[in-house]
């Protein structure tokens, strides 16, 4: 339970599992599970709490499968195309073209890693990236313990599982209007209409939001970097 599996697996799981909670304890313990109303009649605050607990527990997994293995490989195809890697090719024109060299240079001088030049780069794009991927991948070991870098990971930890979350919240979302519709249930009606209203912005905007997280953390990774002793 440290920090960042609080901060960036806990919370986005919290935000996200209202629908998944309303489901279980509301439309299957109702619909599938009437023999449980005895327990849940002298037991109702622990049943519902451990039930919920679960839930969230089980979520915080699901959430991180489906935002790595789903939203980061479609937009990033693995790590080829995250921002850590683009941002130091010769053809992104993010950083100043001096600031790369520095960059390569340290890159070359630590880990014993010669990227390719512009020239090289061009004629085998595909390999000059999984270069960087290797090259990030070893700055980020030796950066493990810093403070500034390990924030902004955090950052985009939240905001990636926040986006995977709101897919399934959004999914359960659409299952509960479904069975609000058929039994005419109004407040569940409205509650789903909104939840399906609030988890469906962060996915239209999901590949806005992780570019720029992104973005963040990756000028945050090659800053502490260079500032590295």
């Amino acid at each position: 339970m440290n920090q960042y599996f609080i901060r960036a697996r806990l919370f986005p799981t919290i935000l996200t599992s209202i629908p998944i909670i309303i489901f279980i304890n509301y439309v299957l313990n109702k619909e599938l599970y009437p023999s449980l109303e005895q327990i849940y009649s002298i037991l109702p605050t622990l049943t519902s709490f451990g039930i919920s607990g679960a839930i969230i527990f089980l979520s915080i997994q699901i959430n991180r499968i489906v935002s790595k293995e789903l939203f980061q490989k479609f937009y990033f195809n693995e790590e080829i195309e995250m921002p850590t890697t683009k941002m130091i090719l010769w053809q992104d024109s993010k950083l100043d073209k001096n600031i790369k060299s520095k960059i390569r240079k340290k890159i070359n001088d630590r880990f014993q890693i010669k990227l390719k030049n512009e020239i090289e780069e061009i004629s085998d794009l595909e390999g000059s990236k999984k270069q960087i991927v290797f090259a990030v991948s070893q700055i980020r070991n030796l950066l493990r313990g810093n403070i500034f870098l390990f924030r902004h990971n955090i950052e985009y930890g939240f905001i990636r599982n926040l986006i995977g979350g709101s897919l399934i919240a959004f999914i359960i979302s659409i299952i509960i209007l479904t069975y609000a519709l058929i039994t005419q249930d109004k407040t569940l009606e409205i509650t789903s209409i909104i939840l399906i209203i609030i988890y469906i912005l962060p996915l239209i905007f999901s590949k806005f939001i992780i570019n720029m997280f992104g973005n963040y953390y990756a000028k945050t990774l090659y800053e502490q970097f260079l500032t590295e002793k």
